[in-house]
């Protein structure tokens, strides 16, 4: 059993679709880019915004942070709601709790937000830390992301005596649905476990290094119990 868990957020305890999708499509239409098909905005679940509107989009960045702005203006009354969790998620992250691990959330998504998803959902209670990303480009990588939480979740004397990567791995699992949450868990030599129920292309996870994949959130449960 791990003593301490990173999880990501979206795609992985909850379900954003509608939300980030919609959102996006939005932010689009300020660039008279129109986009009917939600399905087209999957790939923007997971990583930073900005880069999702330079890689997709040909935004420049000044573009791609005009239109973050632009995305908020709908996600943050509305978008942030239209979530659902994933059926057996409160009941693994209660099962984790009494177990005795540590457990914190490591989001690309604005912390405030995160937050705010954990409270509209009742888990809040299940997090030591919170870390996602915060404004002006504060922790835009999920490294940055994983490397904080680790700073806050685990004791500064344990992570120094666990700087054997084995070791390490043993105590420590970062999970989520896509190759920048396994990237983050290679960049701090932590178990990388990805979930396939998210929003990975196939084959993504296992071509990032992921050491363990999850097809359901219970098969999840039983691999870091």
């Amino acid at each position: 059993m791990y003593q301490y868990l990173l999880f990501d957020l979206d795609g992985t305890l909850t379900d954003p679709k509608i939300g980030i999708t919609s959102c996006v499509q939005h932010a689009l239409k300020a660039f008279d880019i129109h986009v009917d098909n939600l399905d087209e905005l999957e790939p923007f679940i997971g990583p930073p915004l900005k880069d999702s509107f330079m890689e997709f989009y040909g935004l420049t960045p000044d573009e791609a942070i005009h239109a973050i702005d632009v995305y908020h203006e709908r996600f943050d009354d509305i978008g942030v709601y239209e979530n659902e969790i994933y059926p057996g998620i409160p009941e693994l992250l209660d099962h984790a709790k009494k177990a005795g691990c540590k457990i914190a959330i490591a989001s690309s998504k604005p912390t405030y937000l995160v937050k705010r998803v954990l409270e509209y959902f009742h888990i809040d209670q299940y997090f030591d830390e919170v870390v996602g990303s915060e404004p002006y480009g504060v922790r835009g990588s999920k490294e940055e992301v994983v490397e904080e939480a680790l700073r806050r979740l685990v004791p500064e004397e344990l992570l120094l005596a666990s700087s054997d990567t084995n070791r390490r791995k043993e105590m420590i699992a970062m999970i989520g649905d896509r190759k920048f949450d396994i990237q983050g868990a290679i960049a701090h030599g932590l178990t990388g476990i990805g979930v396939s129920y998210g929003y990975a292309p196939e084959g993504e996870l296992k071509e990032a290094g992921a050491d363990i994949i999850a097809d359901t959130v219970a098969e999840l449960e039983r691999m870091i119990l």
